[in-house]
């Protein structure tokens, strides 16, 4: 039987659809929030600073939906749901870690750049 080739270069293939989803800044921020073990929402809310309540539960939704996050309810009082990076979730995080620690790593430049650039594009008067 032959697989399906996956081409996220095709904008009607459904890998595309899964670039976007792990490609969001929420999503890279929840899935490097969720490397280092399971947080309650309102422990992955403080540590995504910025994002608000209604992003953050369409975020994990998505996330959800596509088997890279799971969520578990514990009935009790008050209510408890822990969420967790699955076993693509797992696979997803180092990558997504690579381009977290890329991101600092490279900040320097990347400032110095901007400002370069900022500076030789400013309107003239």
């Amino acid at each position: 039987m032959n697989e399906p080739m996956w081409d996220p270069y095709d904008r009607n293939c459904p890998s595309r659809q899964v670039l976007d989803r792990i490609g969001g800044r929420w999503s890279v921020l929840v899935v490097g929030a969720l490397a280092h073990g399971p947080l309650r929402f309102s422990a992955l809310a403080k540590t995504v600073d910025g994002v608000s309540q209604k992003m953050l539960t369409q975020t994990l939704r998505g996330l959800e939906r596509d088997g890279l996050v799971g969520r578990t309810m514990y009935a009790q009082i008050p209510p408890r749901v822990d969420y967790e990076l699955t076993e693509s979730g797992i696979s997803l995080a180092g990558p997504m870690l690579a381009l977290e620690d890329w991101a600092k790593e490279n900040m320097p430049s990347i400032l110095s750049s901007r400002e370069a650039y900022d500076a030789e594009h400013a309107p003239k008067d």
